[in-house]
């Protein structure tokens, strides 16, 4: 972490810092235009993701598409493959369905959802088991480095793929394979972090005045070992929708009766690529720039966490 950094997180906390950080990602081009794609993005999935909620607890449908062109399940035969127009801008399906309302109806479930839930639950799992393995050492950082090299040595599109089959192929089927597959390399991260730190002055210092166990884990050890992690965490944004999005588009993880943007993107190869190539196209488009996104904002937030941005 940069002595700008540094002198920021301790003059207003980490709210001062997340500032600093969007002043130094503005002043890029490609970290600006992935803070905005990034920031579209998480907007559009809590208010969509609320008003679908809402949708289930009021038991009215239409709050679910209120901000939609159109109803996304609605079906017009005598409107279907219809190409891009003012109508439809991005066309329709095989059964009229305007494909734009589905993509904006997917987004939270097929996205926002599995990325979140995946990369969270990876660094507090990861966050646990690797830093008490730099901390401790001995066996147990022998044993838990031993696990996550056997995890790491096989292919993570390929584990996931097995365990989500494994567990019937169901949406937190999915979940919890991507979880079993992302965990170690963030216990490797926060291991490395925690090596690098539990020499400083700071730590001896807590150990000295008897600071307890849990006390040292979280405000002296996680919260010095962060920073590099939410770096990682932002690139691993975008791998872990666009790893959802190919077992979507092969079959596994879906939610029936719900649009998924992998889901339709593979219907559009299967049913009406090249003729009908709207309906498979921009699905895919839109996972591409919501991945493209986080890997522009996590790029620039290594360099600035790095020290290589220019301030």
């Amino acid at each position: 972490m940069t002595e700008q950094v540094t002198e920021r997180r301790a003059a207003g906390g980490f709210a001062a810092t997340v500032w600093y950080w969007v002043k130094l990602i503005s002043r890029d081009p490609a970290g600006l235009l992935g803070l905005i794609i990034v920031a579209a993005f998480i907007i559009w999935s809590i208010v969509q993701g609320v008003l679908e909620l809402l949708a289930t607890y009021l038991r009215d449908p239409r709050l679910g598409w209120l901000l939609l062109p159109y109803n996304p399940f609605a079906q017009n035969l005598a409107g279907a493959f219809q190409p891009p127009s003012w109508a439809h801008l991005m066309g329709t399906n095989y059964m009229g369905q305007d494909i734009l309302s589905r993509i904006l109806y997917s987004i939270p479930y097929s996205a926002a959802y599995p990325a979140f839930l995946v990369v969270l639950s990876a660094i507090l799992i990861g966050a646990a088991l690797g830093i008490s393995a730099g901390y401790l050492g001995g066996w147990w950082d022998e044993i838990l480095m031993r696990i996550t090299d056997a995890f790491l040595s096989v292919p993570a599109i390929i584990l996931a793929i097995v365990v989500s089959v494994l567990l019937k192929a169901s949406f937190m089927g999915m979940i919890y394979s991507f979880i079993i597959v992302w965990w170690p390399i963030y216990a490797r991260l926060f291991r490395a972090e925690t090596l690098r730190v539990k020499s400083m002055d700071y730590i001896a210092a807590a150990q000295l005045y008897g600071v307890s166990p849990l006390k040292l884990f979280f405000k002296y050890l996680f919260i010095n070992t962060i920073d590099p992690i939410i770096a990682y965490a932002m690139l691993d944004f975008g791998n872990v929708i666009l790893a959802a999005a190919i077992l979507n588009f092969i079959g596994v993880g879906l939610q029936p009766g719900l649009p998924i943007l992998g889901e339709m993107a593979s219907d559009g190869v299967s049913w009406g690529f090249p003729k009908y190539w709207w309906w498979a196209v921009f699905p895919s488009v839109v996972i591409l720039i919501i991945a493209l996104g986080f890997v522009l904002l996590g790029d620039r937030l290594q360099d600035i966490i790095g020290g290589r941005a220019v301030y």
